[in-house]
């Protein structure tokens, strides 16, 4: 088990993290270096994390930076739960660390909210993250479609209780 270490975005990683690229059919995740989305990643609810030798390994969100569109309008969203996402690195993606990374940012997040209900939302064909989050413990909820970058994309509810 790898440890990482969250810290509140900073313009140096929030940089770097806006040119991650990621291979087909990831990269709806990818984002373009812009000033939007540098911006986006310095809004407060965004955290980079480090392993133990200082590498960038990914980030997390929460709130409504960890909604997805078409979300509201399915019905998903409530207060009772702390909406999360997270990102790792392309580098360090297929590699056995989604499992690690997800408990740690759970428990990096109960910490910083002493909030114990989660949720996310996953595309559908994202489905080495969805195994790992259902190993973590997430429970397959609601399914919608939302419009992303002019094709509909299939997301899944998934949420998670440390209850």
């Amino acid at each position: 088990m790898y440890t990482y270490y969250f810290h509140p975005m900073t313009d140096e990683y929030a940089n770097l993290i806006s040119n991650w690229k990621y291979t087909k059919p990831y990269e709806i995740y990818s984002m373009d270096g812009s000033t939007e989305d540098i911006s986006e990643l310095m809004n407060g609810d965004y955290y980079y994390a480090l392993n133990d030798a200082n590498d960038i390994v990914g980030y997390v969100c929460n709130g409504n930076s960890a909604r997805v569109p078409g979300g509201y309008e399915a019905g998903i969203y409530n207060d009772s739960l702390l909406d999360i996402g997270l990102g790792l690195n392309p580098n360090y993606t297929g590699k056995g660390l989604g499992q690690d990374f997800l408990t740690q940012s759970i428990i990096f997040f109960h910490k910083q909210f002493d909030i114990k209900n989660f949720q996310l939302v996953v595309a559908v064909f994202n489905e080495r993250a969805i195994k790992v989050y259902e190993r973590t413990g997430f429970i397959k909820g609601d399914m919608f479609g939302s419009l992303i970058d002019g094709q509909v994309v299939d997301f899944i509810v998934m949420r998670y209780s440390l209850d």
